[in-house]
């Protein structure tokens, strides 16, 4: 059961960094023209938009800051996620 739980931990926060990863790239996109109307920006889009549209409150100006506000919400998301899996091990 210790194994079990330690995997599931050790791969959720594998695919945690993976979509924090994905918003970086979706965020670098939006430095270059037309890379939204791209394959890999109409990907990324389905993907990152729905989760990144709830931090749209964190705008200065023209500038957007929803990237980074939700990069820090799943790090703190990813470090509780360790937390409980260290309490349900026993470490």
């Amino acid at each position: 059961m210790v194994t079990f739980i330690a995997y599931a931990v050790t791969i959720l926060s594998k695919l945690i960094n993976l979509y924090m990863i994905l918003i970086m790239v979706y965020a670098l996109l939006s430095w270059l023209p037309g890379a939204y109307d791209s394959t890999l920006g109409r990907w990324l889009g389905r993907i990152i938009e729905p989760y990144q549209s709830l931090f749209n409150f964190a705008s200065f100006g023209m500038i957007s800051f929803a990237p980074v506000v939700a990069i820090l919400v799943l790090y703190f998301i990813q470090m509780g996620v360790v937390y409980l899996g260290q309490l349900l091990i026993g470490i």
